[in-house]
This record gives C-alpha cells, structure tokens and sequence, in this order.
C-alpha cells in the first residue's frame, strides 16, 4: 500500500515554551520513551505528516541538535496561548497542527482524523472530558489576528481563544472512534506522569 500523501498546507509545531518547574526544570521534550527523546519522536512523525515541522521554545538549546527550526514567543509569558501565538506567526503554511512536546503517544491516524474536518471551520480542536485539547489541534493562520489581539490585551485562556475564533469543537462520542482512550492527550506535567508513562529522563543503563 502506497503511503497517504503529505499534509502540504500545514506545519507540525512542537510547543516547549513551558519551563517544567514541577520536573526540576528539565526539558520536557528531552523526557525519554524508549531510550528516544519525546520531541525527536514527535518531529519524526511531524516530518512524514506535514510539509514543515517548527519548534516553538524560548531557550533554543535542548531542541536545535533535532534538526527542527526553533523559534522563542514573540509575546514572552503567555503561556501556551503565546506558543500558539509564536506557531502561527512563523509559519508559512496556511495551517498549524499544535502539539505539547511533552506528549508521548502521538499518532498519525487520530492526527489525520483531526485535518478531515477543518473544511468547515478556521480551527479544530476535541473535548475530551469536559476539557479542551488545543496543544492537539488544528489552527489556520486566518486566526492569528484575533489570537494577537487577545494575547496583547491579556491572559486568554486557549478556550476563549477558540471560541473566538470561531473553532470546530470535536466531541468525546466522535474522538473515541479514532482514539478510544485518549492516548494522544497523554502528556508529562509531574513525576508521577513521568513514571505512570513509563518514561524517563536519563538512558537507562
């Protein structure tokens, strides 16, 4: 079977704006599955899916070995509304796919799954237990208007942030056809996500 084609109209971006102060400060794109590095997993899988793969991280070091371009917020201390903020601005392709570098389980079919639907809408992000995921989501650059107004004027949350613009809400019924658990939400905040995702942050010897 031949291989599914590219998505060319977008940029898979790899959000590491965050500092991890609850991991002792590690990168948490440099957290261990499988003796790889999440982010080179992620930017691996990034670069057979998209046309272009982007990092977005304000200290440049732990992810410039990768590869990847590496680009810092252009609005310093908004958290992952800023990150997306930084995606939109530097892409050159009409859409970004969002992801935190801190999500083990990425995968093409729920990713594909997501980009089937964006015909109708500027962004598509899921509920998946009453919360919003948009570090796994889609975002045309037709939103960075309305994303740089808000980050400018203040504190938005990514929820007010996709309502704004106008956001396809993907429902938990139709995310379990393609992702039954949801696996691809799974991502690394504290020790305890650490060990419960069996990953680690030194090769183990």
């Amino acid at each position: 079977m031949p291989l599914p084609a590219p998505i060319q109209d977008c940029t898979g971006v790899l959000v590491a704006g965050g500092r991890a102060t609850r991991l002792g400060g590690v990168a948490k794109g440099l957290l261990l599955l499988d003796g790889e590095p999440l982010a080179a997993r992620s930017l691996q899988l990034f670069g057979r899916l998209f046309a272009a793969t982007l990092v977005v991280a304000n200290d440049p070091r732990p992810y410039a070995p990768l590869g990847a371009d590496v680009v810092p917020d252009a609005l310093p201390g908004k958290g992952a509304p800023g990150g997306l903020h930084a995606a939109l601005a530097a892409a050159r392709t009409g859409w970004v796919f969002t992801a935190g570098c801190d999500m083990p389980f990425l995968a093409e079919p729920p990713i594909r799954f997501l980009a089937g639907l964006r015909e109708a809408a500027p962004a598509v992000a899921v509920v998946w237990k009453g919360r919003l995921e948009p570090l796994h989501a889609f975002w045309s650059r037709a939103c960075l208007p309305a994303v740089d107004r808000m980050v400018r004027a203040g504190e938005p949350s990514m929820w007010k942030l996709a309502t704004a613009v106008g956001a396809r809400f993907v429902s938990e019924e139709e995310w379990r056809s393609v992702d039954p658990d949801g696996r691809s939400f799974e991502n690394a905040n504290t020790p305890e996500d650490v060990e419960r995702l069996g990953l680690s942050a030194t090769a183990p010897r």
